[in-house]
C-alpha cells in the first residue's frame, strides 16, 4: 500500500474510533442534565431520590466516556500535521479558526464545569450545581457545532478566497470571513442531523441499560414475593427508578427520530445540489434518468462497484422515492455516476498532479460499494432503536399504582442488542459522508470551484513505512483503550443502582454517590 492509502486508513480508523465516544457524550450530557433537573425540582421525596440516583448512575458513565473521548480526540488534530500537512498548509488559515473555538469550548468550558459538577455535590447551592451540568451539555453541543463547521468547509467551502501567490485558502472579508464559515448552509443542515443522531445514541443507551435493570428487579421482586421486604425493595427499583428512566429514554428516542428524519431530508436535498456525485453513488445510479426509484438492494460482479458502474443490478427498488428525496419531484431528472464523472473530467481535467509532481489519471467517482452500503446501514441500523422504543413503551404503560414493568427476558436481551446499533449507524453515516466526498478532501463549491483540493494532493510526503509505523502504533493503543473503555462502562452499567435504605434515626434515605472505583 502507498503512503496515501495508509494515511487514509489511519485517519479513518482513529476517527471512527473517536466518534464512538462523541455522540454518547453529546447526548448523555444533555440527558443527565435533564435527569438532574427533575431531581432538583421534584417535590415528592421518592421521585427526588430516584432521579438523583439515576443522575449519578448515568453520570458515572458520562465521566468515563468523556475522559476517553478527550484523549482520543487530541490525536485527530495532530494528524493534520502528521500525515496531512499539505492539506493543513492549504486550508490552515480557514480550518484553524473553528478548531480553535472547539478547543475553547471542549477543553475549557466542558472540562471546568464537569469538574465542578463531579466534585460539587453537597458543596454548592443545589441550583448553582445544577447549572454546571447544563453548561457542560451546552458546551458539548457547541463544541460539536464548531467541528461540523470545520468539516462543512471541506464539504462546501465558503467565506474564503484562494491566494494565488501562496497557493493557500484564506478567509475573505468580502464574503463574510469567519462568520460565513460558521453559518455555512452545509453546517446549518448537518448540525441538527448530527446532534439528533447523538440524542438517539444516548437515548438507546439509557433505555437499554434501564430496561435491563427493570427486568432484573421485576423478576427478583416476583422471586422474593411481593409481601416481603426484599420483594418490595426490588419492586420499588423496577417501578419507581428504572421504569421512569426507560420511558424517559423512549421519549428521547421519538424526539430524536423525528429530528433525524426532518434534518436528514433537508440535508439530502442539499447534497443533491452540492455533491451530486455522492448522492448518485449512494443510489448506485450509473446513468442519468427520470423517475428515479430508491434502491433497497443492488448487486454486481467483482468490479461492478469499482471499475464498471454499468455492471450493477438493482434487485429491489421503491418507485420514485429518490426523486422525492432529491427535489420533492418524483419525476425529477437526476444525473448518474458515469455522466457526472465525464462532466468533472471536462471541468477539472482528465489528469491531476499529486504531491510528487506526477500526472495521474483523474477519476472523480468515490468507492461506489462503500458509499452505497454505508448509506443504507446508516438508515437501516436505526430501525433497532425504533423497535426498542415501541416495545419498551408498550410494556411500561399505565400510571400511578397501575404503572407496569416487565419481566420479559426477550426484552432484556433485545435492549442490550439495541444499544450499539445507533453507534454503528452514526459511524456508517460519517463513513458515507467522507467516502462519498472522494476524491476530494476539499470538495469544490459548485458556485465557486476555485477552492478545491484532491485527497492525493493533501497528504504529507512521507515514506509508506513511516505511515505504517504510526498506523500500527495508533491501532494498538486504540485497541487497548477500547478494551479499557468497554470494561469500565460494562462494570458501571452492571453494578446498577444501590437499593435505597433509610436512616432509622432521621427516617431519611441514604445519599447515593458518584462511582470512582475505576
Amino acid at each position: 500500500m502507498e503512503a496515501l492509502d495508509l494515511a487514509r486508513w489511519q485517519f479513518g480508523i482513529t476517527t471512527v474510533y473517536h466518534f464512538i465516544f462523541v455522540p454518547l457524550t453529546i447526548g448523555l450530557s444533555l440527558m443527565v442534565a435533564m435527569m438532574h433537573t427533575r431531581a432538583v425540582f421534584a417535590k415528592d421525596p421518592v421521585r427526588k431520590d430516584s432521579w438523583t440516583r439515576l443522575t449519578k448512575f448515568f453520570g458515572s458513565m458520562l465521566i468515563v466516556n468523556f475522559g476517553i473521548g478527550i484523549a482520543t480526540g487530541l490525536v485527530q488534530e495532530f494528524q493534520f500535521g502528521l500525515n496531512w500537512s499539505e492539506y493543513a498548509r492549504f486550508v490552515g488559515d480557514v480550518f484553524g479558526a473553528p478548531l480553535a473555538l472547539e478547543g475553547l469550548a471542549a477543553f475549557f468550558v466542558e472540562s471546568v464545569f464537569l469538574g465542578l459538577w463531579i466534585f460539587g455535590w453537597g458543596k454548592m447551592p443545589e441550583k448553582v450545581h445544577l447549572l454546571t451540568i447544563w453548561l457542560v451539555a451546552i458546551a458539548t453541543t457547541l463544541s460539536a457545532y464548531f467541528i461540523i463547521a470545520a468539516n462543512s468547509f471541506m464539504q462546501h467551502p465558503v467565506g474564503a478566497m484562494l491566494n494565488n501567490e501562496t497557493g493557500r485558502a484564506e478567509l475573505d472579508p468580502a464574503q463574510g470571513s469567519l462568520l460565513a464559515v460558521l453559518t455555512n448552509v452545509t453546517t446549518l443542515a448537518a448540525f441538527p442531523h448530527v446532534v439528533a443522531g447523538a440524542w438517539l445514541v444516548a437515548a438507546a443507551f439509557v433505555t437499554g441499560i434501564s430496561a435491563w435493570h427493570m427486568v432484573n428487579h421485576h423478576n427478583r421482586a416476583r422471586t422474593a414475593g411481593m409481601g416481603s421486604v426484599e420483594g418490595e425493595q426490588h419492586h420499588h427499583m423496577a417501578r419507581d427508578v428504572f421504569r421512569p428512566a426507560v420511558r424517559f429514554g423512549v421519549v428521547a428516542m421519538f424526539v430524536s427520530a423525528v429530528a433525524l428524519v426532518v434534518s436528514g431530508d433537508f440535508q439530502a436535498k442539499l447534497m443533491f445540489e452540492q455533491q451530486p456525485m455522492k448522492m448518485a453513488s449512494a443510489e448506485a445510479l450509473c446513468e442519468t434518468q427520470d423517475d428515479v426509484p430508491f434502491s433497497i438492494l443492488t448487486v454486481g460482479g467483482p468490479d461492478a462497484f469499482t471499475e464498471d458502474c454499468s455492471g450493477v443490478t438493482h434487485l429491489i427498488e421503491v418507485p420514485y422515492v429518490t426523486g422525492i428525496l432529491a427535489t420533492n419531484d418524483p419525476h425529477a431528472t437526476l444525473q448518474g455516476v458515469d455522466d457526472l464523472n465525464a462532466q468533472y473530467k471536462e471541468q477539472f481535467g482528465e489528469t491531476a498532479t499529486d504531491i510528487h509532481g506526477n500526472e495521474v489519471e483523474a477519476d472523480y467517482r468515490p468507492n461506489l460499494f462503500v458509499t452505497y452500503w454505508s448509506f443504507r446501514l446508516m438508515m437501516g441500523l436505526a430501525v433497532f432503536s425504533g423497535i426498542l422504543a415501541v416495545w419498551a413503551l408498550w410494556v411500561t404503560r399505565g400510571k400511578g399504582e397501575k404503572a407496569r414493568t416487565s419481566g420479559s427476558t426477550w426484552l432484556k436481551w433485545y435492549a442490550v442488542l439495541a444499544i450499539p446499533m445507533p453507534f454503528l449507524a452514526n459511524s456508517a453515516g460519517w463513513v458515507f459522508t467522507e467516502i462519498g466526498r472522494q476524491p476530494w478532501v476539499v470538495h469544490p463549491n459548485p458556485d465557486d470551484p476555485t477552492i478545491r483540493l484532491m485527497t492525493m494532493q493533501g497528504v504529507s510526503s512521507h515514506a509508506a513505512w513511516m505511515v505504517a509505523t504510526s498506523l500500527i502504533a495508533f491501532t494498538l493503543v486504540y485497541g487497548v483503550l477500547a478494551v479499557v473503555w468497554f470494561q469500565m462502562m460494562r462494570k458501571a452499567a452492571l453494578q446498577g443502582i444501590p437499593i435505597p435504605t433509610r436512616d432509622e434515626s432521621t427516617d431519611e434515605l441514604d445519599t447515593p454517590t458518584l462511582s470512582f472505583e475505576y
